[in-house]
């Protein structure tokens, strides 16, 4: 069956959402491309756009933990042994409003082998005139606590140069290290330590980069934000709240062309292997609910 896909626009901005994966398909400001886009009615590569609940990233031989139990997801990511991004990137959801400006689409997950309760997700993706404002909010509709963490997943475009050529800034002073075959952490470090320093605007090379960064600086409404610039002079950023004390940051690196197409900027309430480390990991009592937003728009 081929995936649905929602086109709101406004102003001059637009925007494309796929069911697959509640995934931001495409954002354009004045018909500049913002995030790297892809084919509408199929499969999303390389989990553009996608919300990944109720984990984000990797979780360590997709095993864990919760309330004296064991779980045991499916490993989609074969060659590091890891369950990658959650449990509702490969799946249809479900349309609850369309407007010309907006939509909201949702998707359940239930109780099963790998996750210990019934989550109600859903992801409202809403322009206006200043860029693309997107909310997240999941709610425990089980009986007993569950474990949650949660990430958007977009890759930013800054403009038509290749991404070595862009303008990088975080402001992030620390970073998850992390080990070279599995991508599993391994401690933190400061920024200065792995040449990550990017609080200051830095030309980001060739340099490679698949870390979760924190001890984020934030403006006075509590929103960090990342910007990434290309030397014609365009750029764009996402910003987020204080509900996301992390955020990844992908150079996406690939074994085959093409690669270091965008640059992956991923806000997430928690570090990688979340489930089994428990660092800053959201427990959701029942009827219990979370709540997340960012933003992107264009410079």
């Amino acid at each position: 069956m081929p995936t649905k896909d929602y086109s709101i626009s406004r102003g001059s901005y637009s925007a494309a959402v796929s069911a697959m994966g509640g995934a931001l398909r495409e954002l354009q400001h004045q018909g500049r491309d913002l995030v790297v886009s892809f084919a509408a009615g199929g499969a999303v590569p390389d989990y553009r756009g996608v919300i990944c609940v109720p984990w984000p990233n990797r979780l360590s031989d997709g095993q864990y933990s919760f309330a004296g139990k064991g779980y045991t997801a499916v490993i989609n990511e074969p060659e590091r042994q890891t369950a990658l991004h959650g449990l509702a990137t490969h799946i249809q959801w479900d349309l609850e409003e369309h407007l010309e400006s907006e939509v909201t689409l949702s998707t359940r997950i239930h109780a099963s082998d790998a996750y210990p309760g019934d989550l109600t997700v859903r992801i409202r993706y809403a322009l206006t005139a200043e860029g693309l404002n997107c909310t997240l909010a999941t709610e425990n509709t089980g009986p007993v606590s569950v474990p949650y963490g949660a990430c958007p997943h977009p890759y930013l475009v800054a403009g038509p140069s290749g991404l070595d050529s862009w303008t990088l800034e975080v402001p992030s002073a620390a970073f998850l290290a992390v080990t070279p075959e599995r991508l599993l952490p391994t401690g933190m470090q400061a920024v200065e330590e792995r040449n990550f320093d990017f609080r200051s605007p830095r030309h980001l090379g060739a340099i490679t980069v698949d870390h979760a960064f924190t001890d984020l600086t934030r403006d006075s409404a509590g929103a960090a934000v990342v910007r990434v610039f290309d030397p014609e002079g365009t750029g764009v950023e996402l910003s987020f709240g204080q509900e996301w004390p992390w955020v990844q940051i992908y150079t996406g690196d690939k074994p085959i062309k093409p690669d270091r197409l965008g640059l992956a900027v991923e806000p997430m309430t928690c570090p990688p292997d979340a489930f089994t480390t428990g660092v800053d990991l959201v427990v959701l009592e029942p009827g219990a609910a979370h709540v997340g937003s960012w933003q992107i728009r264009a410079l």
